[in-house]
């Protein structure tokens, strides 16, 4: 069954001029949607809460002691409301299931087909935001937000979520963000591989890759070795540890750029 559901909804999106997928999904039945929490999650008819997987839309408090409202969440969440209010969705999942939260992770179709992360991705209401044992569609979606980027679509408009360089990634610690830069060096560790973004690995930017996940990268075909040199694109939380460090879990979070001196 969950093949046959696949197969279908690929059919659905190529008549809908919407890129079918190269991930199989599971089919996680349907439900009518009656609450827009935010820009990326609702409420089905029967209770269930469905954290739209693989998307992250602007912020709202949500009841959160001193949390800001990020710029366009209100907007988001119009977009996610007017995409998915009183609408019929099935529901299909790439990997894990349930959140920490008891959320449904899953991507949602609507009745016409219509991938509903895919929309809000298209209109720039959302940037991909995507998990190791969660990657289902992001290769889509990825192509999806860069569109969105390059017309500078929604959020890609405002200054709050413009790609950050690496040199200036330290004034953006604790939050979320897609960060750019020159690797200079590859140090291979027991424990990680570092990608390091200046000459000093205590003070620059610095992508860590865990030796337990590093099968994931080499498994994509992403020699992480052969990315010195090489100009990319990491997104993730930025943390403090010996400068801001993003980890990498897992290969969509890096993407390999052209070279801008060429």
């Amino acid at each position: 069954m969950p093949k046959l559901y696949a197969i279908i909804i690929a059919a659905l999106l190529l008549l809908t001029g919407h890129p079918a997928s190269s991930d199989t999904l599971a089919n996680g039945g349907s439900g009518r949607v009656v609450e827009i929490v935010d820009g990326d999650t609702l409420i089905l008819e029967d209770g269930r809460e469905v954290r739209l997987v693989g998307i992250q839309a602007p912020k709202l408090p949500l009841g959160r002691r001193n949390f800001k409202t990020w710029p366009l969440a209100d907007t988001a969440k119009s977009a996610l409301t007017t995409l998915a209010l009183y609408k019929t969705v099935t529901l299909s999942y790439g990997g894990r299931r349930v959140d920490r939260h008891n959320r449904l992770l899953a991507h949602l179709h609507d009745e016409k087909g219509v991938w509903i992360q895919g929309e809000l991705l298209r209109s720039g209401m959302a940037r991909v935001y995507s998990f190791q044992d969660n990657r289902a569609q992001i290769a889509e979606m990825l192509a999806m937000e860069r569109k969105a980027r390059a017309a500078r679509r929604g959020i890609w408009r405002h200054r709050f979520y413009q790609i950050r360089d690496a040199d200036t990634a330290h004034r953006h610690i604790g939050g979320f963000h897609l960060v750019e830069g020159q690797v200079r060096a590859v140090a291979a560790r027991r424990k990680y591989t570092y990608l390091n973004f200046s000459d000093n690995w205590r003070t620059d930017f610095t992508i860590a890759v865990a030796a337990r996940v590093r099968r994931l990268f080499k498994d994509a075909g992403l020699d992480l070795e052969a990315l010195q040199g090489k100009t990319v694109r990491v997104r993730g939380w930025i943390k403090s540890r010996n400068g801001p460090l993003i980890d990498a879990t897992h290969p969509e979070q890096i993407e390999i750029l052209p070279d801008p001196t060429r």
